[in-house]
């Protein structure tokens, strides 16, 4: 039997929608999330179990509800792929919002066509959805993959996934035995190639590390009216404006450089040479450029500050933290180096997770470029870091190689990464059917 696509996409459309409408907002505080991702795992349990696919549901804690499932493949010495997908979703202020965050209405676009609203319509219960759709079409035409694939809908992602992938990968290692690569979020989505009528498919094939520093200093407390030279507050604004202006120095990993190669021979223009003014040429590649100039440098952005209690006293401490993003080859130097920049008398207390990379020549790229080139001959892979983090980094953990590829062809103007965590979160219709038919060919070719 073959796939019925049509089937595939109209499925794929209205599983989305029912996920939008499970509440599964995570917030950071327990006290505060509910059990929306609970009621999001056991909705795609459910619809799995109806094709004859068991998954396991795994509550860490109560509400946080995470679900893998396997499906056997014809090769059982080939590598399992793990498909992953996470069920939460970032908060929303409603009244920010043209239309209900959580009611999934599809509305009209003059440029867009019909177009699907609602908190996680990109991020990433799009894909969640279309993933169950296209393991259910599998069933039913009783497609066999070559590989296992193991598709896993995990909780907790947006807080770093303590309750998600990075508990699985800690407490049941067992529930990913044999898999050797991940597709998940953040790629997929086509971006123009400007002057060129193609468009560029991004793959994620590394990501910046993340850190958070917490910077301490502590002075001679007292009454305002006596000031001393030895104010908390002054050496914490002094390190907080030190970080802010410095500039990390630019540098190219292997994953920025493989775009740049495949942008310049797309675009005609050098973008590889040791004088090429990077920062300006990115700036001609719309949304691409915009993306790729994220990963250039290591960054580190003041975020809170703290310190005193009523005005007249000065206190005897003040704290910053910091938000830092480490391009690979980073590791360990960048700490040491903002421990310079803010200066003596400030401690920074580090957490951190390291930046991840995969190879961007494996034969799963290969197959993500047959399964895009099948739907759309003028639509190219390319690989670029991502300047953000997701649960590849807690799967890398386990030597899984872990790709951002979530497949959707959308309009030239419509920016798909500017949806994640945005007011009126949006998606075309026909962007999820796109991505329903590519996800399909990779998932049985893989």
């Amino acid at each position: 039997m073959t796939i019925d696509h049509r089937l595939l996409e109209d499925e794929t459309i209205d599983l989305v929608r029912d996920l939008i409408r499970i509440e599964s907002v995570n917030t950071g505080d327990p006290g505060t999330i509910g059990d929306g991702e609970a009621r999001a795992a056991r909705y795609v349990a459910e619809r799995l179990a109806e094709a004859g696919i068991e998954g396991e549901y795994v509550e860490p804690a109560p509400g946080r509800g995470n679900l893998v499932a396997r499906i056997r493949g014809s090769d059982p010495s080939a590598g399992a792929l793990l498909v992953h997908a996470h069920l939460d979703v970032v908060p929303v202020d409603a009244a920010e919002w043209s239309v209900p965050p959580f009611a999934a209405e599809v509305l009209d676009d003059s440029r867009y066509g019909e177009v699907l609203y609602g908190r996680g319509a990109v991020d990433m219960k799009g894909f969640a959805g279309t993933v169950v759709a296209v393991a259910r079409a599998m069933r039913r035409a009783r497609v066999v993959p070559r590989r296992d694939l193991v598709l896993a809908f995990f909780a907790d992602e947006e807080a770093g996934g303590a309750w998600g992938a990075d508990w699985l990968v800690e407490h049941r290692p067992d529930v990913f035995a044999g898999v050797t690569e991940a597709i998940g979020e953040v790629g997929g989505f086509s971006v123009p190639v400007p002057g060129v009528a193609r468009r560029a498919y991004l793959l994620a094939t590394a990501e910046k590390g993340v850190g958070w520093g917490i910077l301490r200093t502590r002075g001679v407390a007292g009454h305002a009216s006596r000031p001393t030279r030895d104010n908390a507050v002054a050496r914490i604004a002094r390190a907080v404006a030190a970080l802010h202006d410095h500039e990390f120095p630019l540098r190219r990993t292997e994953a920025t450089a493989a775009f740049l190669a495949a942008f310049g021979d797309l675009t005609g223009r050098d973008l590889t040479g040791d004088g090429v003014d990077l920062e300006s040429e990115l700036d001609r590649l719309g949304f691409a450029g915009e993306i790729v100039r994220a990963g250039l440098r290591d960054t580190a952005t003041p975020t809170i500050l703290s310190a005193g209690y009523k005005a007249n006293v000065i206190p005897g401490e003040a704290v910053a933290e910091i938000d830092t993003r480490i391009l690979p080859g980073s590791e360990g130097t960048l700490e040491r180096e903002l421990e310079r920049i803010v200066g003596d008398g400030v401690s920074i207390e580090w957490r951190s997770m390291p930046p991840v990379t995969a190879p961007a020549d494996a034969p799963l790229v290969d197959t993500l470029r047959a399964a895009v080139a099948a739907d759309d001959p003028d639509g190219v892979v390319v690989p670029y870091l991502l300047p953000a983090s997701t649960d590849n980094k807690n799967l890398s953990r386990l030597g899984i190689a872990g790709y951002g590829f979530a497949p959707l062809r959308v309009p030239d103007d419509f920016d798909a990464y500017g949806q994640f965590h945005a007011v009126d979160e949006r998606v075309p219709l026909s962007a999820l059917r796109f991505g329903a038919r590519v996800t399909e060919r990779i998932l049985r070719t893989a």
